[in-house]
Order: structure tokens, then sequence, then C-alpha cells
């Protein structure tokens, strides 16, 4: 493949010739393979347009709108393919609301004082429970135990109950839309029932009703399982507060003991952290003929810990997004994986035994082929658990460094990580008032919320998202990046002050006067919900603007999978302009189109645009910007 089908990064591409040498599969010849006609992006056209259905022995059914061509039951296509796009969604807030779960299982714990954890931010336990409405009287661990106990509760909230969550926390104004179009939600379990059994055959086959789901769906992700997930990580690991990180394949040394925690839930990563500060841990990696021991953050895991931590020589950097992992394990450096519940690749046990590190499984949602070996995170043994991983890494140093050939000189650099919505308004001085200054007096003309992930589809590994990127900040939007396509922003060098050499003249004056970075480094894609927070602080400083009239848009330049999919409906459901890329799986649906392209302007305020060209896609938003901004009088 051509160097830009394979990533936009140097030591992604360098790995792949390794790969490619050592005659391992790899998901560029994957992904090519799956093409048709010697295209690498042509897939079978039903699949790609969202009109094939199988849920039924009467299937698999082909639709065809344009002939209107239904399937057995009489379902047609735009039905079908919002309904394939629900379910995806339902895939998506269930495995958020699993990390809210384990983040409240893991915060009871710790208030109970039987993890290796703690109340780092009593200021915010005490803020997001008054926000709740509830008592914060008594210590932390009381008020902890009381948000824990109010969670669960808010969670198992029928469906016809509405959300005290997203009444306490939601714009008044969203919630008056919302309440409007009978999408207020209640709790997440049983909206995710409600929407699972809307799914089946012969139940739901009207294609506006199932897009109404999706959007009632995704209010109650955001609310109940992102903002109450990625508060309650801030309550016991700390608020994120920007800082220097070390990014990209280099920071991976042969002649240290390496563990890479991987995936989206970040508790075993920060227990092994604690231990490998200590120095019986960095001496038994001596004791093998290693440097030392060092963690190193990976993948959506890794931004969770590398937005809260500063680096050391135990929390030493951050390699990169998912498209990565093949890479990264070809190094040669690699001596432990730890897989939690997500973005962990089914060939991954392929590359343990190739490179020889040891995979190991921390949650029960992931398994490997042939791998038996696993640790199931459970709060209260998290110390207990962590020591066994990095046992396991010490004990491996030996075999691989002996037998594996490691690639080295592999490139590192420094990207500014660790903005919140608490760090943002500390670095303008305590106030949105600069932001909104430098909106209103044109030196910014919006701001852009990218959630993102990393796909190979049309391009190679975030070759897409850079481009779209760096073109809004030419045109002085600036980027809150969050998800894969964050790790894509920090390892391209984008995270840097420096890099508002990039932008138009107010966003590089900006970086030069305040230090900062064009793309400010806002998380994982569970903190979506961060970002809407956010954006209903700056609309009521603005006189409780709607949200649809703000000078900002959403953006998803490579989106790849389910959660995703339920972000994007979301954004739309919050009455965001919505960018996305690749086009998604609803090209033969062209009443879904209308209504998503269209009409959903008129109903939430929220639009989804859809462009190839980054140019375009970036001309686009800021048209939407512009419009916004007249609209204000600004």
């Amino acid at each position: 493949m051509e160097k830009d089908r394979i990533s936009q990064h140097e030591s992604v591409r360098k790995l792949y010739s390794r790969i490619k040498k050592d005659n391992i599969s790899n998901v560029w010849d994957r992904y090519e393979a799956q093409g048709g006609g010697g295209d690498p992006d042509k897939r079978c056209q039903p699949c790609q347009n969202g009109t094939r259905c199988d849920f039924c022995s009467n299937g698999p059914c082909r639709l065809d709108a344009a002939s209107d061509k239904k399937g057995v039951c009489g379902i047609g296509a735009d039905a079908v393919a919002i309904r394939m796009m629900l379910l995806r969604n339902i895939m998506g807030a269930s495995t958020y609301q699993y990390h809210a779960d384990q983040t409240i299982r893991t915060l009871r714990a710790t208030a109970q004082g039987k993890t290796p954890f703690e109340i780092k931010e009593s200021g915010k336990l005490r803020t997001f429970s008054e926000r709740l409405g509830m008592d914060v009287s008594g210590s932390d661990s009381d008020i902890a135990l009381r948000l824990c106990d109010y969670a669960e509760s808010e969670f198992n909230r029928k469906y016809n109950e509405p959300s005290e969550i997203v009444e306490k926390l939601a714009p008044q104004e969203r919630k008056d839309k919302w309440k409007e179009l009978g999408i207020f939600p209640g709790g997440i379990y049983s909206e995710m029932m409600l929407s699972t059994s809307s799914s089946l055959t012969n139940v739901d086959g009207n294609y506006v009703s199932l897009a109404l789901k999706a959007m009632r769906l995704s209010v109650a992700m955001a609310y109940q399982c992102q903002i109450v997930n990625e508060y309650c990580q801030d309550i016991m690991y700390g608020i994120p507060k920007p800082h220097k990180m070390r990014v990209d394949l280099g920071v991976l040394d042969p002649d240290y003991v390496n563990a890479l925690p991987n995936g989206h839930e970040p508790f075993l990563g920060f227990a092994m952290v604690q231990l490998a500060r200590k120095q019986e841990w960095q001496d038994k990696a001596k004791g093998v003929g290693a440097n030392g021991l060092r963690v190193i953050a990976n993948i959506e895991t890794g931004q969770e810990m590398i937005q809260r931590w500063e680096m050391d020589d135990a929390l030493y950097g951050f390699t990169g997004n998912w498209l990565a992992q093949e890479a990264v394990m070809a190094t040669g450096c690699v001596d432990l994986f730890a897989c939690d519940m997500n973005c962990s690749m089914p060939i991954d046990p392929l590359y343990a035994e190739k490179y020889k590190f040891k995979l190991v499984p921390c949650s029960e949602l992931v398994s490997f082929e042939g791998v038996e070996e696993r640790i199931n995170y459970e709060p209260e043994k998290a110390e207990e658990q962590a020591a066994q991983l990095l046992q396991m890494a010490v004990d491996n140093f030996k075999e691989r460094r002996a037998s594996v050939e490691p690639v080295t000189n592999l490139p590192m650099k420094e990207a500014v990580v660790g903005f919140s919505t608490e760090s943002f308004l500390e670095m303008l001085g305590g106030s949105l008032d600069p932001l909104l200054s430098a909106i209103k007096g044109g030196t910014l003309r919006g701001v852009a919320g990218m959630v993102s992930c990393s796909s190979l589809r049309d391009n190679g590994q975030d070759v897409h998202t850079i481009r779209v990127v760096k073109e809004l900040i030419k045109r002085d939007i600036v980027v809150l990046s969050m998800g894969c396509g964050n790790g894509a922003m920090q390892v391209a060098g984008l995270c840097a002050p420096e890099a508002g050499f990039w932008g138009g003249p107010g966003i590089k004056g900006l970086c030069q006067m305040v230090n900062m970075p064009p793309v400010l480094s806002f998380g994982t894609c569970t903190d979506t919900g961060r970002i809407a927070d956010l954006l209903a602080a700056i609309a009521g400083a603005l006189g409780n603007v709607p949200i649809p009239d703000l000078p900002v848009v959403a953006a998803a330049p490579e989106y790849l999978e389910q959660k995703a999919t339920i972000d994007a409906i979301f954004a739309l459901s919050f009455g965001l302009f919505t960018y996305v890329n690749p086009v998604p799986t609803v090209g033969g649906a062209p009443k879904l189109v209308k209504l998503l392209t269209e009409d959903c302007k008129d109903i939430t305020g929220g639009l989804l645009n859809v462009e190839t060209d980054p140019a375009k896609a970036a001309d686009a938003m800021l048209a939407h910007i512009e419009a916004n901004r007249i609209k204000l009088g600004i």
C-alpha cells in the first residue's frame, strides 16, 4: 500500500515495513484484502448502503429504495438503515455504561478504603453532588457513597420515569426541546431495553420513530454514562490539568521492562503506575537486567491516564491510538499488554507469540482465542492485580530481550495534554470571558469539538483527521480533541504551542499570547459529555443562547465503530452541526439521509454533514459558524 494509505505517522510506517518483512498478518493488508475489484474501499453495495437485513430466516434481504424493493416483512430501506444504526448505538451505549458501572464500583470501594486509590478531588465531589441535588454533609467518603447510590439508582430508572441526572445537568433549552420531541430519557438500562425491543423484526418499521429513539438513547448515554463516568474518575484520579507528555513510539525503550495497559478503563493502569513509582519495583526490573520499569500509556486507557497524571520515569509516555496497536507490538519492546474492556484486537495473540510479550485480558468482556491466562479487574484487588501484571512484565524481560531484535530510533516528541472545563477556565484566568471576547472580537471564529476514532476507510491512519484539523485551525477555529483522534493530534505535533504556526492569524496570535496549542487535548471518546457540559456553560455565559445558535461544530473525521455512532447521534440531539467521515452506511436510505442532513435542523437544531474533501469539510463548518455569528450579532 502507498504510505498515505498506511499512516500519517512515520513511526507506524516504519513498523509496517518490519511487519511485512516478518510476514505477519496486519490491519492494512487485511483491509486491502476486503476490497473488491482492486479497490480497497469497495464493499458489497447493499451493505455499504445500509440496506441489507438478515434478522430473520426469510433473509438476508437486499432492499432498494429507488425501485421500492422492500424486505420480506415489508420494511423499507430507510427503516432498515436506521435500525442498524440504532443497534450500533445500543452497543456503544452499553459499552460506555459498562465503563461507568466499573467507575462507580471503584469509587464505592475507594470510599470504603478497599482500593489503592483515594478521593483526590474533594471539591469536585462536592460541587458535582450539589449539581445533582444531593446532600453534601459529612465526610468525603460519606458523600462519595451517596453519589454511588444515587448514580446506580438513576441508571436503573424505568424508561417512563424521566432521568433526574439529565434534568439536573442539561441546558433548559435542550430539555424543553427533548420533552417536546418525546425523547427525554429515563434510566440508561431501560432505554437500551426500549431501543433493543424496538429493533426486533416486525416491531418498529418507521424510520422517523427509530431515529428519535436513537436520539433519546444518546441523551441518556451522554449524561448518565459519560458525564458521571468522567467526573467520578476525576474525583479519584484528579481533574485533568495541562502538562507535557512524551508521545509516539519512541517512548518504547527495549532496555526497560515496558508494561502497557490498553483499552478504555484506567483503573489497573493507575494502580500499576503507583507500584512502578516504588523503588522495590524498579529494583525488581534491574534485577533481571533491565534499566528500570516503565508503564507506557496506550490507546484510550492511556489517554485517561496521561490527561490526569504527569510524566516521570514510571509513567513514561504515550504511544498512539488503536490503529498503531500492531506497530507498537512489533517494536520488540513490549513485555506486557494488559487489555481492558475495549480496543484490543483479536489478532493480538499472533503478535504476542512472534514478539515475545505477555498478553493478558483484564476484563470479563475481553477474550482471545488461545489465551487462557487472565485477570478480571476487581476494585478491591486492584493493587494485588497490578502487582501480578507487573511481575509478568518483569519475568518476561529476559526472554524478550534475548530473542527479539527491537526497532529503535523511533520518533518521540512532547504534547501538551490534560485540558478539562476546570483547567480551561483556569488557563483563561478563572472565567470564560477571554474566550468569549476572542470569539466576539473575531480573533477566533468558533470552536470545533472533535470526537474521532481512526479508520482506514479512504485514507491511511489519521491522514484525513490531520488534514481536516489543519484546515480548521487555518480558519481560526480552535479544536477541542477527544478519542483516538486525540492521539492522532498529539503524535502529529498539533497539541503543542508551536503548532500555532499552522493556524490562521487569530490562532497564531492567541497561541503565542497564552502559550496554548491550537488543538486542546480533552481526552477520550468518553469525554464527549464533558464537552457538552462546557458548551452548556458557554451558552449560559453568552446569555442562555440556544445550543444550535452557538459558533460551534462537532467533527468526527474518522469515525470507526459503535461508540462513535452514538456520539454523533448525541451531537445531533444536542443541536450541533456534525461533520462525519467516512460516508455512513445510510446512502441507500434517501428519506433517512434527508432527515439527518436537512430536516433535522428544524427538529433538534442539529445537522449532519458528510464530505470526503478536507478543505470543503472545513469550509462547511466555517460557513455554519459564520452564519451563527451573524445570528448572534458578533
